[in-house]
């Protein structure tokens, strides 16, 4: 099957990029991957597929190029660091972009990239690990056509539900803001209701049942407290991914003097949990910065 789709590389095997990786390769595809980590890529390597050194090394192999990293400072080293994916890609090559950015500095690597002789696409992902590992994720994309052109086949085996938003980059990154002003807001209020069953007397686990059966449940409740209950704070999400994507709402929306009360409170409560120590547990654990509770055991059963 590999001859007649596009050679198709991952770089980043995080949580949501190794399963966009074991994604493609159940597709079809013949994947080469490049993390900083480098016995992920081989481990994966070792069930199929190509474990590359460096992001450069990756690009020559590769004509689309799926960058699963946290931030724009990390895809500008994959970009234009040493053995950067820039300098090393074949001419007409396409970087799929699938990390949470300030949208402007998206719509800035679409200019420099295309002014390389390379494609680019706006793609932020939403759905979680699960999802990614499944082919089930949303992604919320915007590029030229030519970008769309030689990257079609890469997305639709990425994700169930592949939104085209534009046609220059820029707006897939403005809805996935907004996407986490909500989800962000979500976790916080969630956090915020546990809480105060807690502090309250409340039974952890007949509240959680009760809600998730009520007008009040969200999907973040139901996803997030089930981590709360069972105490596992293993960063699926971590903490300070909140405080960075929230700190990115907050900027856009600042730049145009636009009010977000409620996305600057979850901003805080993300930062005050940062602060005392919790940054890289998971994003549910910004319950602990609550007063006066105490939260359930891995001992205690689970939902």
């Amino acid at each position: 099957m590999h001859a007649a789709l596009p050679s198709v590389g991952v770089i980043g095997l995080g949580a949501m990029g190794l399963g966009i990786a074991k994604t493609l390769r159940s597709n079809g595809f013949l994947v080469h991957v490049c993390d900083v980590r480098a016995e992920a890529a081989a481990a994966f390597a070792s069930e199929g597929g190509v474990a590359c050194a460096t992001p450069a090394a990756l690009a020559a192999a590769c004509t689309v190029v799926v960058s699963v990293v946290v931030n724009a400072a990390q895809n500008e080293a994959v970009l234009y660091g040493a053995d950067g994916v820039a300098g090393a890609a074949q001419p007409g090559s396409t970087y799929v972009m699938c990390s949470t950015v300030d949208p402007n500095w998206s719509i800035a690597q679409e200019t420099r990239l295309n002014a390389m002789g390379l494609h680019y696409v706006d793609a932020p992902i939403s759905g979680g690990a699960a999802k990614a590992a499944s082919g089930q994720m949303t992604m919320m994309t915007s590029a030229k056509p030519q970008a769309y052109a030689a990257a079609d086949a890469v997305l639709n085996a990425m994700a169930g539900k592949v939104y085209r938003l534009g046609d220059q980059a820029g707006a897939g990154s403005k809805v996935k803001i907004i996407n986490q002003l909500l989800a962000g807001v979500h976790i916080a209020v969630a956090a915020e209701a546990m809480a105060l069953g807690l502090r309250e007397g409340v039974d952890a686990a007949a509240l959680y049942e009760v809600i998730t059966h009520s007008a009040g449940n969200s999907w973040m409740f139901e996803n997030r407290m089930a981590h709360v209950l069972a105490a596992d704070y293993t960063p699926l999400s971590a903490v300070d991914i909140f405080v960075k994507d929230l700190g990115l709402v907050l900027d856009t929306a600042r730049a145009s003097k636009f009010p977000l009360p409620l996305a600057a409170t979850a901003h805080q409560m993300f930062m005050q949990a940062s602060t005392a120590g919790y940054g890289r547990e998971d994003d549910s654990a910004v319950i602990k910065i609550f007063p006066g509770i105490t939260l359930p055991s891995a001992q205690e059963a689970t939902p």
